[in-house]
C-alpha cells in the first residue's frame, strides 16, 4: 500500500533528487527546524519552454481576452467538444527582474504558470503531469470552482496522490464565471512556497455581460530568497525580502496600456503565505465588481482607491480610463516596494557614524556602516543576484521595487505596447518656487 509522504520525507527525497541536479542543488533545505536552503550563487537565465506561448490577440474571441502580464496563456485542444489544456508541474527558473533570476517551481516552464482561460458552459479536461524532482508528490486544486468532489484536488482527500511521472486527467463542466486560481493542494507550503501556482479565468457565456475593453489579470506572491543565493525558503512564514506581480517586480513589471475612454478591469489573485495586499492604483476611483466568489451584482459594488486582497482570495475592480498619464498601482505596504530588504535591519537614524567606522575598519576588514536612509543603502555593494529600488525615471529617480507597475492611459495610440513615458501638457507638472 501506499502511503502519503511526509513533509521531512519530501525534503529528504528532494535533497537526493536535486543532488543529482547541479542547477537545483539550492533546492535542498536543512532538516533541523525546518532551517532555510543553503546559500548558492544566481542561477543561469531561464530559457522560455516549448509549451509556452503568447496571450490571445484582441478581437480574436468573442469575448475580451484576458492579458496576464508577463505570462502566457494556456492552449487548448479540442477533443469532440471538449477543451483539452495540459499543465505540467516541474523546476523552472524565474527572472523576477533584471539579472535577478530565481529557482523555482512551476507549470509549463513558468511560475506562475500560464492563465487558464475559458468559457462558462464550457466542457474541460486538464491533464495534469508531474514532473517534479524524485519522490515529490502533488495535485491541483481549482480554487473557487465550482465541480464535483472527485475533482477538487485534495491530495488524499478527494484522490490520489499525482506521483512522479504521472498524468491525472481533471474533467467537468465551467457552471460560473469570475477569477479563480489553481494550485497544489499537497503540502502547500513547500510547493506554492517555491512557486507551484496559476490563475484561472471564466468568461461569461453571453460575451455581452461584464463586458470590457481592457482586461489584465495580476498574481501576487511573497519569496524569503536570501542575499547571494538564487533559491526560495518555501518554510519561511513571516520574513519575506521578495515581493512579485505574476513572479516579477518593478522594474521587471510590464505595464498596463490602455487608451483614454476605455473601460478596464484588474483581476488580483493573492496565493502569498501570509500577506493581504492592499493594492492601490493613483489617478482614479474604481469600483470593486467582483470577489472569487464572483461577480457582484451592481448594487452592491463599492468605490476605493486601494482594494486589500487577503490571501487565498480574489479581487476584480473595473474603471473608465478618462485620465491621461503614467499612474503608479502598487501594494501599500510601503516594505513591498523594494527589493530584496530584510527586516531585521539597525536603525541608524541621528546617529553620527564617521568616527565610529574608521575605528571599526582598523578591527573589521570591509566594514561599511549602515546608513541612515534607504537612499544611502542603495549606494552599497550588494551580493549576487540582488538588484536595487531606485531606478531612473522621466524626472528623478523612482524609489520604488517589488509590487509596483505603471498603468499607462493615452489618448491616440494604435497598439498597446509601451508608449513610453507620459509627455505631460505645458503648465501641469509640480515645480519648485
Amino acid at each position: 500500500m501506499n502511503h502519503p509522504l511526509t513533509r521531512r520525507q519530501i525534503l529528504t527525497a528532494t535533497a537526493g533528487a536535486f543532488a543529482a541536479v547541479p542547477v537545483l542543488a539550492a533546492f535542498q533545505p536543512e532538516h533541523k527546524g525546518h532551517g532555510a536552503p543553503p546559500t548558492v550563487p544566481p542561477a543561469a537565465p531561464p530559457k522560455p519552454g516549448p509549451s509556452v506561448v503568447s496571450a490571445p490577440v484582441p478581437g480574436a474571441s468573442p469575448y475580451t481576452p484576458v492579458i496576464m502580464p508577463d505570462t502566457p496563456t494556456l492552449p487548448f485542444e479540442m477533443d469532440n467538444g471538449v477543451k483539452v489544456f495540459r499543465l505540467v508541474a516541474e523546476p523552472v527558473q524565474r527572472e523576477f527582474a533584471p539579472g535577478v533570476v530565481v529557482n523555482c517551481w512551476g507549470y509549463n516552464g513558468q511560475s506562475p504558470g500560464p492563465m487558464i482561460e475559458a468559457v462558462e458552459g464550457d466542457r474541460i479536461r486538464l491533464l495534469v503531469t508531474n514532473n517534479l524532482p524524485d519522490g515529490i508528490h502533488t495535485t491541483i486544486h481549482w480554487h473557487g470552482i465550482l465541480l464535483p468532489n472527485g475533482m477538487d484536488g485534495v491530495g488524499g482527500l478527494t484522490q490520489k496522490h499525482i506521483r512522479n511521472g504521472e498524468t491525472f486527467k481533471y474533467e467537468f463542466t465551467l457552471r460560473q464565471h469570475g477569477t479563480y486560481m489553481y494550485h497544489p493542494h499537497f503540502d502547500e507550503m513547500f510547493q506554492m512556497g517555491l512557486g507551484l501556482m496559476g490563475m484561472f479565468v471564466v468568461h461569461p457565456r453571453e460575451a455581452s455581460v461584464r463586458r470590457v475593453d481592457r482586461d489584465f489579470a495580476i498574481l501576487l506572491n511573497e519569496w524569503l530568497v536570501k542575499p547571494g543565493s538564487a533559491t526560495p525558503d518555501p518554510t519561511e512564514m513571516t520574513n519575506f525580502n521578495l515581493f512579485t506581480f505574476n513572479g516579477r517586480m518593478f522594474p521587471g513589471t510590464a505595464p498596463l496600456v490602455a487608451r483614454l475612454g476605455e473601460k478596464v478591469r484588474i483581476r488580483i489573485g493573492n496565493l502569498s503565505m501570509t500577506n493581504a495586499h492592499p493594492i492601490h492604483l493613483h489617478g482614479y476611483s474604481f469600483n470593486v465588481t467582483g470577489t472569487d466568489g464572483g461577480p457582484i451584482r451592481e448594487s452592491a459594488q463599492w468605490p476605493e482607491v486601494t482594494t486589500n486582497v487577503p490571501t487565498g482570495a480574489a479581487r476584480d475592480i473595473e474603471f473608465i480610463a478618462d485620465a491621461e498619464g503614467d499612474w503608479a498601482f502598487h501594494c501599500h505596504k510601503v516594505h513591498h516596494l523594494m527589493n530584496g530588504m530584510g527586516h531585521n535591519l539597525p536603525l541608524n537614524l541621528g546617529v553620527k557614524q564617521d568616527d565610529l567606522a574608521a575605528r571599526l575598519a582598523k578591527r573589521i576588514p570591509g566594514y561599511m556602516a549602515m546608513p541612515a536612509s534607504m537612499s544611502g543603502m542603495m549606494d552599497m555593494g550588494r551580493p549576487p543576484n540582488t538588484i536595487g529600488s531606485v531606478w531612473p525615471g522621466p524626472f528623478d529617480e523612482i524609489d520604488a521595487g517589488g509590487m509596483f507597475t505603471v498603468v499607462k492611459v493615452r489618448k491616440d495610440i494604435a497598439t498597446y505596447d509601451d508608449p513610453g513615458w507620459y509627455q505631460h501638457p505645458e503648465g501641469t507638472v509640480a515645480e519648485p518656487v
